[in-house]
């Protein structure tokens, strides 16, 4: 049959001796086998369509694995866990910010201190002070001197070298007060 369909469509291509009217058989020929087995088409006329009911179609009732369970529970942990982790974050960098800001204050409060300080040792306000409590600057019959001209010197005393027996109870009263104290 294929033999026959490739013999009608290319016997229409040889030269033609004068008369179209074979080439026009061929053009409808060649339509007729590309459009072969299918169903004929009625001219004309409407085809009535008929409506059935729908049909309601249901899924299969699908299995979930239990991988796929525990993956999603590991993943919605691991989210919540994420999220405390933040809140965390944000509670300890509001933390550090309430601490920087007691940071500046105390460097201010150094800072007032030690001009506090170092006006106390001044000089002039010692005096004002000292005079202020009703001290002033002793007498020449207050003031005595001494004369440190001689050299110096001094006395070494050779401790008594103990007995055996004295410095065994001597060792042994240190280990015993040793013990008391260390478990006091």
């Amino acid at each position: 049959m294929a033999s026959a369909a490739r013999d009608l469509r290319y016997r229409g291509r040889q030269a033609v001796d004068g008369s179209l009217a074979e080439d026009l058989n061929w053009a409808v020929r060649e339509r007729e086998l590309r459009h072969a087995g299918e169903a004929p088409k009625a001219k004309g006329k409407a085809v009535p369509k008929v409506h059935s009911a729908a049909r309601v179609q249901v899924r299969e009732r699908q299995y979930v694995s239990w991988p796929a369970v525990l993956g999603a529970a590991a993943v919605a942990v691991l989210a919540v866990l994420i999220l405390m982790n933040y809140v965390e974050l944000t509670v300890l960098s509001s933390e550090m910010v309430h601490l920087q800001s007691q940071l500046q204050e105390l460097e201010t409060d150094h800072v007032f201190l030690t001009a506090e300080y170092e006006q106390m040792f001044d000089m002039a306000t010692v005096k004002e002070a000292a005079e202020a409590a009703g001290m002033q600057k002793p007498s020449s019959g207050q003031v005595y001197h001494l004369d440190l001209s001689g050299g110096d010197s001094a006395v070494a005393y050779q401790k008594e070298n103990p007995g055996l027996f004295r410095s065994l109870l001597t060792s042994l009263n240190h280990g015993v007060y040793a013990v008391v104290e260390y478990f006091d």
